[in-house]
């Protein structure tokens, strides 16, 4: 009856929705169950524990974010590509909160292996290509364009800007102009 048709697929699916429902940090196993409205013991089969199944959300997020950052980069570059990459970003955490607070969680080495991640610093270096950036200051911008895309995010989540002008979203394309023209203009060592 009720735990026909549990899949680590299905449980993955409904934890991460429960996660932009509750918040990524209220996700465990119990929360789970009352979704599906089975015992925990019910879920062991299929999962090892909460953090097992907080680990399967953030690699799905890492994936549904990675294909849609892919989907977006297709056929663009320089100023174009860094738009569309951020804008990904933003929307899917204003769409996702709970999912985007996955995609931060600290993965073993085994997870990592096999996550999107590796994707997505790909995705961000052939972004930093279009701008002649190389080596060291390849990887500078990468985590610079990191900070800045989860900083201004992270804020804007909180609430961080609401109560002020200008909008959020001019600061937000004033954000990308002045990270190309650095981008254009990066300092040399």
């Amino acid at each position: 009856m009720a735990r026909a048709g549990l899949t680590v697929e299905r449980l993955t699916q409904a934890g991460a929705e429960l996660a932009d429902e509750v918040g990524f940090d209220q996700v465990t196993l119990s929360a789970l169950a009352r979704q599906f409205d089975v015992k925990v013991a019910s879920l062991y089969s299929h999962l090892k524990n909460s953090q097992d199944l907080r680990t399967k959300i953030a690699l799905f997020a890492l994936e549904e974010l990675a294909d849609r950052a892919s989907a977006a980069l297709a056929g663009r570059a320089g100023k174009d590509a860094l738009a569309a990459f951020a804008d990904v970003y933003r929307d899917y955490a204003r769409a996702h909160p709970g999912r985007y607070d996955a995609t931060r969680l600290r993965l073993s080495p085994e997870a990592a292996a096999v996550s999107a991640g590796g994707r997505h610093s790909q995705m961000t270096r052939a972004i930093l290509r279009g701008y002649d950036l190389t080596g060291p200051d390849q990887t500078h911008a990468v985590r610079l364009l990191g900070s800045v895309f989860h900083g201004y995010v992270s804020l804007e989540l909180a609430g961080g800007f609401s109560h002020s002008a200008p909008d959020s979203q001019v600061s937000w394309e004033r954000i990308i102009d002045a990270l190309d023209s650095l981008l254009r203009n990066w300092p040399e060592s």
